[in-house]
């Protein structure tokens, strides 16, 4: 028996932890390293790189570690755990390390840069600066001895940006043993929103197998897999219904080999967002139906929900509540928004584990060229993130 509900650990109130915090001049020096070591999600060894500084680091400082090998073409999970607290439930706090940008990103379009209080570089925004963030909250109360309420777990995964299918059931088993859960995604918006609540995210493949023929001569003996495709991307267009949440997207696309075949093969990418968890099923089968065998092109539909909706609770906001007040000490205001992006936050949040999300830095253009962070909110983001950690 647990000597205190995840409900009640909310609300507790205790005095500020002293924690040193360096400048963000400093933290954006050392953040530079890991944006420089570029850790596409398909590259195992990229991301091990820097699960092998960031374990190094947290090693030296007291940590006890556990590092989970890769599989399926993912790299490893890492695990530092403190040993304060004990006899509590601990606080666990996940981030990942594996980014949407390809090797050479960093050398040819998104060089690190400074630009006045803008930082750039590949993944710096989503999200090596908020698992920075986290890896150095973690590190300096190791470091400084600082006794916190419960013990802390931290998290640190290389395929969060495809889904997380190797980090999930990890991330779900400790989830299961925390009291709340902090995710520290990029902050939204110009005022640095955190995250209450976010939309399911779904995805499925598609596949359309028809019959070539010569494009001129034989047109009618071919059957266009393009064209039945073509006709599949505008029923799902149509499935998109923004007063309610739900929205559709198709990509990429595929099909075809020259101008005077008719295509025998085509295929698609879709990905599905929902507000509410009641939503799923009923998007799910409407794409689902869509498979079957049409004036002989056979179409093919697999996949599904990846990740449930984080829908606002009660919990939830009594961690927003203890964030915005820690916030409004270091001088900031912290407001909050839901987010259609999901996050790994989704499958704790279903869990029925308090979880808060968004506690990363500011800035913008996450999966985008301008990808940046205000850099000067380094210091009071990673103040706050620490000393939450300390008072849960």
């Amino acid at each position: 028996m647990r000597p205190c509900s995840r409900a009640c650990l909310l609300m507790k109130d205790h005095p500020p932890m002293p924690i040193a915090m360096p400048s963000s001049e400093t933290l954006l020096e050392e953040l530079r390293r890991w944006v420089e070591i570029e850790t596409p999600s398909a590259d195992p060894a990229a991301v091990n790189r820097l699960v092998d500084l960031a374990e190094s680091g947290l090693r030296a400082a007291g940590a006890s570690i556990e590092r989970v090998p890769g599989h399926s073409g993912r790299g490893d999970t890492l695990i530092a755990r403190t040993n304060t607290g004990t006899g509590n439930a601990p606080i666990l706090i996940s981030g990942h390390l594996d980014t949407v940008w390809d090797h050479g990103q960093l050398l040819k379009d998104m060089p690190f840069r400074i630009d006045g209080d803008r930082a750039y570089g590949p993944g710096i925004y989503d999200m090596k600066a908020g698992s920075f963030l986290a890896f150095h909250a973690v590190r300096e109360i190791l470091r400084q001895g600082v006794a916190t309420n419960r013990p802390i777990t931290l998290l640190l995964t290389p395929d969060e940006e495809v889904g997380s299918p190797t980090s999930r059931a990890i991330i779900e088993a400790e989830a299961a043993r925390a009291a709340a859960v902090l995710i520290p995604e990029p902050a939204g918006g110009p005022n640095g929103c955190v995250v209450t609540a976010r939309k399911g995210t779904g995805g499925f493949t598609i596949t359309a197998k028809g019959k070539s023929a010569h494009a001129g001569g034989n047109w009618t003996e071919g059957r266009s897999a393009v064209v039945a495709l073509a006709r599949i991307i505008l029923a799902i267009h149509a499935m998109t219904d923004l007063e309610r949440g739900i929205t559709t997207n198709v990509a990429p696309i595929w099909g075809g080999t020259r101008p005077n075949v008719i295509p025998p093969d085509a295929g698609c990418r879709v990905d599905f967002r929902v507000a509410e968890a009641e939503q799923a099923p009923e998007v799910i089968a409407a794409i689902k139906a869509l498979a079957g065998e049409h004036d002989g092109v056979t179409i093919t539909v697999e996949g599904g929900l990846n990740r449930p909706p984080m829908v606002e609770s009660e919990a939830g906001l009594g961690l927003y509540a203890q964030a915005k007040s820690i916030a409004a000490g270091f001088g900031y205001d912290l407001p909050k928004q839901h987010r259609g992006g999901g996050s790994d936050g989704n499958f704790t949040a279903a869990m029925g584990i308090p979880t808060l999300d968004g506690l990363g830095c500011t800035g913008h253009g996450a999966h985008a060229p301008d990808e940046h962070i205000r850099w000067r909110d380094l210091a009071p983001r990673g103040a706050t993130i620490a000393e939450l950690l300390c008072r849960l």
